[in-house]
């Protein structure tokens, strides 16, 4: 998982509330469980006029032009702007597979579902959750100003706009530690490594019969 202390990045709007992990990831494209190659199909059914399927080359394939994943401004967009409750419906852990695959690092929105939610984290995405009224601002200023962008500060955990209007954003001691050092449950584990092989060298010599 790659490590997130700060980004400066642009914002990509999707004015829509409810949006659902179906959505944002389609339901044929959860034959695999590989963590990559989800990018081109985010919000497949939104994003082209064809029915997408897995291993599909999306380079050619027909686009809606009022898509804003579509549009030549928001290209290469980093930060995810949303409305309430981003990421409700099935818990599939493709959907933020996808969104980071795609290379956003950062989803604001006032509420997320709450497994979506958790499942960001492991993934290497920051969710923020703001209040309604900061995010009707930062739709606001989206709208107003092509190349639009946001600082995302993980250590003041703070998100700055280029007005200098800024708000502060809540997480756990644990989740913002994992974050800046790139660490999933599973890095979080082996950081111990030492220390469980010292524990399972002293587990064999004391009760060797578990181990015949």
């Amino acid at each position: 998982m790659k490590p997130f202390t700060r980004l400066s990045g642009l914002v990509c709007p999707i004015d829509r509330s409810n949006v659902d992990t179906d959505a944002i990831i389609p339901k044929q494209f959860l034959k695999s469980i590989a963590r990559s190659g989800y990018g081109p199909y985010l919000f497949d059914e939104w994003r082209y006029t064809d029915h997408g399927e897995p291993g599909m080359d999306c380079t050619h394939r027909p686009k809606k032009p009022d898509f804003v994943l579509n549009q030549p401004r928001y290209q290469g967009a980093q930060i995810l702007l949303a409305r309430e409750n981003f990421g409700c419906g099935s818990s599939r852990e493709h959907a933020p597979w996808a969104i980071e695959n795609y290379g956003f690092r950062v989803i604001i929105a006032p509420s997320f579902a709450d497994i979506f939610f958790a499942n960001t984290y492991k993934n290497g995405v920051l969710p923020i959750v703001a209040a309604s009224d900061v995010v009707d601002r930062l739709f606001q200023e989206c709208a107003a100003s092509e190349g639009y962008s946001l600082d995302v500060d993980l250590a003041a955990q703070t998100v700055t706009s280029p007005s200098g209007f800024s708000f502060k954003f809540d997480i756990t001691p644990q989740r913002k530690h994992c974050l800046a050092n790139g660490l999933d449950e599973i890095g979080l584990t082996l950081v111990h490594a030492d220390e469980i092989r010292a524990f399972e060298a002293r587990s064999k010599s004391a009760q060797p019969w578990f181990f015949a």
